[in-house]
């Protein structure tokens, strides 16, 4: 019978909290640079708006990549 691994909590609050600082930051970074390129080439706004999705796509893209490799070095049970 196999022994289940006890959940490392310490690890939990860590990835927990690199996640909500990084992907604040991320997030933020890509949906401002959609504002900014929207904004730079005169577009009308739904274009405006559709920019700022995509970048805000992106963002939430990389951080899921970013947790995913955080997840590898910091497994939430051992």
């Amino acid at each position: 019978m196999t022994q289940k691994k006890q959940i490392n909590w310490r690890n939990v609050v860590t990835i927990f909290s690199v996640a909500i600082l990084v992907g604040t930051e991320l997030i933020g970074m890509t949906w401002a640079a959609g504002w900014a390129i929207g904004g730079l080439l005169d577009l009308p706004p739904l274009f405006r708006r559709a920019f700022e999705i995509v970048g805000g796509c992106l963002g939430a893209t990389g951080l899921y990549y970013f947790v995913r490799a955080a997840l590898k070095v910091e497994p939430l049970r051992s």
